[in-house]
């Protein structure tokens, strides 16, 4: 039955559902693991990555963590060709507003952008959703630190915590239960790598198939905002540690 209603992104099945956005979300149910934790002094991103390769140029290729401003940035997952269309959109949006305005663009004013266009992508003929989910880490001078997931229909929510991609259930379970509200970033880099070691499909999960990057204000100068990604050295210290941690509780 579901075939008749299935090819077409503005056809309703009886039952009322959208079957090309249905499957535009499994996909990214089926994408590897990415993970964002609001921390009270700043924002983790995390991100389990599909292609490690020595030859890559990591300078250059990105496949799960985006800078989209100086005050924002993005984790990816899904499909990475979607993605770089609504990310250089992002980045746009961004410098005209602040071209015309003056200041930083408001995060969530940012998200709504980015998810009309999603949401318009669900309503027209010939069309098919981006397969692409996205993680945003913010700061504004209206809400402070911000974390927002967006999907494929083009919903997006505010979270203190959340997981989505493979496994994105379990992440979930560990986030609800180790989450605390005076968390700092120190603790909640510590937490990402304690799920990302208990959720990926590896049993001794390498720090080259990793990245993790923080959104907070540089120690040295709290006017600076400073996006961070960590080197593969501070990534093995930390999944050294939560494995560590693992073995204990054992």
């Amino acid at each position: 039955m579901s075939r008749r209603y299935d090819s077409r992104t503005t056809t309703f099945s009886p039952e009322g559902r959208l079957y090309q956005v249905e499957y535009a979300l499994e996909a990214i149910n089926n994408a590897s693991s990415t993970l964002g934790i609001l921390a009270k002094d700043g924002v983790v991103l995390a991100a389990d990555k599909m292609v490690t390769s020595k030859l890559l140029d990591h300078g250059r290729a990105k496949e799960k963590l985006y800078k989209v401003d100086n005050h924002v940035m993005c984790a990816v997952a899904g499909l990475t060709a979607d993605a770089n269309i609504l990310i250089n959109q992002a980045r746009v949006n961004a410098q005209r507003f602040l071209y015309q305005y003056g200041e930083p663009q408001p995060i969530e004013q940012l998200v709504v952008q980015i998810c009309d266009i999603k949401q318009s992508y669900t309503q027209f003929g010939g069309l098919r959703p981006f397969g692409v989910s996205f993680l945003f880490a913010g700061w504004d001078k209206h809400y402070g630190f911000q974390l927002y997931h967006t999907d494929p229909s083009g919903n997006y929510s505010g979270w203190k915590a959340t997981a989505i991609g493979v496994n994105n259930q379990s992440a979930q379970t560990i986030l609800k239960q180790e989450l605390r509200d005076d968390m700092d970033v120190p603790a909640a880099l510590d937490l990402a790598a304690k799920v990302l070691n208990k959720t990926m499909d590896t049993a001794a999960p390498s720090a080259d198939k990793l990245e993790i990057a923080v959104l907070q204000f540089d120690p040295k100068d709290p006017t600076v905002l400073e996006q961070r990604s960590l080197p593969t050295k501070e990534v093995e210290a930390l999944m050294k540690r939560a494995q560590e941690q693992q073995t204990e509780t054992q």
